[in-house]
């Protein structure tokens, strides 16, 4: 008989979070570990692999386990390391596939975060029964997923699809995290929308409900509430994001042909504040052959399982 689980793992630099999903995509049982409390790799592994072992025993036991997908920074598919990623306490090359599958006995497979969520989409949400799609995935950062012909494209070593570090703004680019100038990422993640409100307002002299704030410690929920009280400067700054977002999609599609461009994290929680113009700076750049044929979709899964989900239907790889 068929095992009928998988476990999902989302890997992030404060917490990891872990769940056990059915075939529908319903997590069943779920747990966290802090990420940041093991400095030593071997001690974040057993950590892991003791916190899962209660939510695979409620699951029925190891042998109802099918697979372990994981979603993790800097995740590489082919080799199931994580690579010199920033933002976790280990440094290096790390073989966390193979740890995670020594320790649990269970087969894992590895990928980068923003490709799980893709996946994730593919198997669960809105891009099921779709071959040709991109997920943005709009955070702290800016990261993508690009699935064409049913699969996804990860290039001859895994780490394809950086769409946002694609240079939006060559001249004067704002420095990005990356080291390079003008990346995307500099100005349509959380922390980019967070960016413009602090230049707009050292630039700009209009009242706005953004200059009661610390100007340092603006953050994109800031930006959000006080557009969504009417905040005119506010409006502007989700205009200035979604158009420039909305011109690197034009380019995207003129790449790979999509049926849909996915958006998901949470910057999408300003709805039609960002997606209206993404929507318009898309159609006024798109070229002529592709008018009309993209579409603009908000992720169907919901933010708290999305990244478990992504993580989890990579466990479905493993051949029985």
């Amino acid at each position: 008989m068929e095992k009928p689980y998988v476990i999902g793992i989302d890997i992030g630099g404060t917490n990891t979070v872990f769940g056990v999903v059915d075939a529908r995509g319903t997590i069943l049982h779920s747990g966290s570990i802090k990420t940041g409390r093991y400095e030593d790799l071997n001690d974040y592994v057993a950590a892991l692999a003791d916190a899962m072992q209660g939510v695979i025993e409620k699951a029925g036991g190891k042998d109802q386990i099918r697979g372990i997908g994981v979603g993790a920074p800097n995740g590489n598919y082919f080799t199931g390391n994580i690579d010199f990623a920033a933002n976790l306490p280990w440094r290096g090359r790390i073989p966390l596939a193979q740890l995670i599958s020594d320790k649990t006995g269970i087969p894992v497979t590895l990928t980068n975060d923003a490709n799980a969520a893709a996946i994730g989409e593919m198997t669960y949400g809105a891009a099921k029964g779709m071959k040709d799609f991109i997920v943005i995935t709009l955070g702290t950062g800016v990261g993508s997923g690009i699935v064409a012909g049913g699969n996804l494209v990860y290039g001859h070593d895994g780490f394809a699809g950086e769409l946002g570090h694609t240079i939006i703004r060559r001249e004067n680019g704002r420095q990005c995290g990356c080291g390079r100038r003008g990346c995307l990422e500099a100005y349509t993640s959380a922390i980019g929308v967070a960016r413009t409100a602090s230049e707009l307002l050292i630039t700009r002299t209009e009242y706005s409900q953004l200059r009661e704030l610390n100007p340092e410690s603006i953050t994109s929920k800031d930006v959000y509430e006080a557009a969504v009280k009417g905040d005119k400067l506010s409006i502007e700054i989700f205009e200035k994001t979604g158009w420039m977002l909305g011109e690197a999609f034009a380019d995207f599609i003129a790449f790979s042909s999509p049926e849909a461009i996915i958006l998901f994290g949470g910057l999408t929680k300003a709805g039609d504040l960002l997606m209206e113009p993404v929507r318009r700076s898309m159609e006024k750049n798109v070229l002529k052959v592709f008018e009309g044929k993209t579409k603009l979709l908000f992720s169907q899964l919901k933010e708290s399982d999305a990244a478990v989900l992504g993580a989890s239907a990579l466990g479905w790889e493993v051949k029985e």
